[in-house]
């Protein structure tokens, strides 16, 4: 005898076409299986037929999700009904930062590990720093106009001198790969040293003096990583690194 639980039932309106399957619908279709619910899936196959089940519904976006005859909504209505909202797009987030920091000490672990046997090693924690400089400056470079906005905001030397801002994303990623290399430190080491300097002081000022909230630029201008501690960290371990490099044994 079945004594299991009856699952809650859906109906699903969703365009699946010849040349066009709506990633919102697969998804909407998934995250209802995934909570229980057996799922009346129904496609809208035409341009045409979609149109007019919006008219019929008065919404304007598919898919459109009913529970139990009570309809719901679209994608992030359904997240929403479901306990699972989606995150505010506008809102401050240092998931970025998170994903860059863990990645790059990964990749300098299994390159230590590759080259030297082990993954705990001081060159793993260069590779670390370099590998983070890189990939940062590689964010920024996706969208240097939009970079540069956000940067000009804050950074004392490119509001005074506007190509400041235009440079540095390159200025970071040739000092990162540089010192990754070990291959021209009379170059990379001023360069890391001075954009770290220049960049320190600028988020200090910004944040800790000027009482200023503004969006850190460090992982590219379309951020939500609020300026602040992050980015003081991304320029002190640009310090750092530029002294160690000095100064190493």
């Amino acid at each position: 005898m079945n004594t299991g639980k009856i699952p809650r039932t859906a109906r699903l309106y969703r365009m699946v076409m010849p040349g066009h399957v709506c990633p919102y619908g697969v998804k909407a279709r998934w995250q209802l299986e995934k909570n229980g619910y057996l799922v009346d899936d129904r496609w809208l196959t035409t341009r045409e037929e979609t149109d007019a089940f919006k008219r019929e519904h008065k919404v304007k976006t598919t898919p459109q999700a009913f529970v139990e005859g009570e309809r719901i909504g679209g994608y992030s209505e359904l997240r929403k009904y479901l306990g699972r909202p989606l995150r505010d797009e506008k809102a401050t987030t240092y998931t970025p930062v998170i994903a860059v920091f863990a990645m790059t000490a990964l990749l300098a672990m299994a390159v230590s590990f590759h080259s030297l046997g082990s993954p705990f090693t001081v060159r793993a924690a260069e590779w670390f720093v370099s590998f983070t400089m890189a990939i940062l400056a590689m964010l920024k470079l996706q969208d240097v106009e939009k970079f540069s906005t956000m940067f000009v905001g804050y950074d004392l030397l490119a509001r005074r001198f506007v190509p400041y801002a235009y440079a540095y994303p390159f200025l970071e990623a040739g000092a990162g790969v540089l010192m990754a290399a070990h291959a021209l430190s009379w170059l990379s080491i001023p360069v890391a040293f001075v954009i770290g300097t220049i960049g320190g002081v600028s988020v200090y000022y910004a944040v800790y003096v000027q009482k200023r909230e503004l969006k850190c630029a460090c992982v590219g201008g379309a951020s939500n990583v609020p300026l602040g501690f992050v980015s003081l960290t991304e320029n002190l371990i640009m310090i750092g690194m530029a002294l160690w490099m000095l100064f190493r044994p």
